[in-house]
């Protein structure tokens, strides 16, 4: 059952699931002018979206850094400066100020579907 939250989403289709390494590594997609990071994480069947933009460097490129976990917490590390966001959140690890946008998501019928709001 979808929460009123999930209701008020527009769930836009970005790719199959198919088309995502499933080797704990990212692609990026292009939603109209915004860069969206996807992380398919295979062994816990999940896709983790967040805005591929690194605040720190000004570059689009969490996509390409390395997943891990650091506590019970699922991150990436940014390429450039190793940050690390958590996939739920977007919330950096090393600086309670900084977040990036983590956006919900969902499979159906193999496809990979981005809750973005209305």
């Amino acid at each position: 059952m979808q929460t009123a939250t999930e209701l008020d989403l527009n769930w836009v289709d970005v790719c199959a699931l198919h088309d995502l390494p499933d080797n704990n590594m990212g692609a990026a997609v292009l939603h109209e002018e915004t860069q969206i990071a996807l992380f398919y994480i295979k062994q816990i069947d999940q896709v983790f979206a967040l805005n591929n933009l690194d605040p720190f460097s000004g570059a689009n490129v969490l996509s390409r850094g390395i997943i891990g976990s650091v506590g019970d917490e699922l991150v990436v590390a940014s390429p450039i400066y190793k940050e690390h966001f958590n996939l739920k959140t977007g919330q950096c690890l090393e600086d309670e100020g900084v977040s990036i946008a983590a956006y919900p998501t969902k499979v159906t019928e193999g496809r990979v579907l981005i809750g973005l709001s209305s």
